[in-house]
């Protein structure tokens, strides 16, 4: 596949539409190092080793961006050969605002006919990143806006849905179990999903600090599927940081 993404995009747009998190950190690393000029050792030095965890933790979850987002194999998604993925197969994307894999779908399958849904509801979903991204990013062309708890497709249309670091923006638990159940009314018996995360487990911990916790657990992505009547076919680790379920329509996983 060609190259489309830009060396460094996703780190870049990590800074770009999360800039107030570093703007806070670097205000305070300047208030504490401040109060650390009024303070007597050992006082001083603590403020100082909080000041280098500070500055370490946001350089480590910048690298563990730019690996997951830049060097890995995720965009490239040669990790979508195992499953065979018919070539006139109809496919649905579907974000949560920010599209960065229909332009790399229409590549891969170009004989596919493609359905893009965006199911942004500024109302429900207030993240300013997403709000960063829908502006710095046009929308993929004829992408159309649902709500979650309707696609406006017909019964057993779709081979392959992808939702690709989109679902978890879904906060709510019987929203979430609502949209997974469209899911499988538009889904074909035969038919996959394929869903892609981080996870709110150990390696997203030491990655993103207390950012983890804006991702789910294995279990709480496990007790939606099961809500929804799906099994778990298999699940791709792209990354450590990284989670990929492929989902069946219960009783058809192999």
């Amino acid at each position: 596949m060609e190259r489309i993404r830009q060396p460094f995009q996703g780190v870049r747009n990590i800074v770009r539409f999360n800039w107030h998190f570093y703007v806070l950190a670097a205000i305070s690393i300047l208030v504490v190092l401040f109060l650390a000029s009024f303070l007597q050792q050992p006082f001083k030095i603590i403020a100082i080793i909080v000041c280098l965890l500070i500055i370490l933790t946001t350089f480590i979850s910048l690298l563990v961006s730019y690996y997951v987002y830049d060097v890995s194999n995720l965009y490239t998604l040669n990790w979508l050969d195992s499953l065979s993925i018919h070539e006139n197969s109809q496919l649905v994307n579907i974000n949560a605002g920010f599209d960065e894999t229909s332009i790399l779908l229409n590549k891969k399958y170009p004989r596919a006919e493609l359905i893009v849904f965006d199911f942004y509801n500024p109302l429900k979903h207030t993240e300013v990143s997403i709000k960063r991204a829908r502006k710095t990013y046009p929308a993929y062309k004829h992408t159309i806006e649902i709500d979650t708890s309707n696609l406006p497709l017909e019964d057993r249309y779709a081979d392959n849905i992808f939702l690709v670091l989109a679902a978890h923006e879904i906060r709510n638990a019987a929203e979430r179990t609502d949209f997974f159940k469209e899911l499988s009314r538009v889904l074909k018996p035969s038919g996959r999903i394929i869903v892609v995360e981080h996870l709110r487990d150990m390696p997203n911990l030491l990655a993103y600090n207390i950012g983890f916790f804006h991702f789910h657990s294995k279990a709480t992505w496990y007790k939606t599927f099961a809500s929804a009547n799906f099994a778990v076919e298999t699940e791709i680790k792209i990354t450590p940081f990284i989670n990929t379920f492929i989902l069946t329509k219960n009783g058809t996983a192999s």
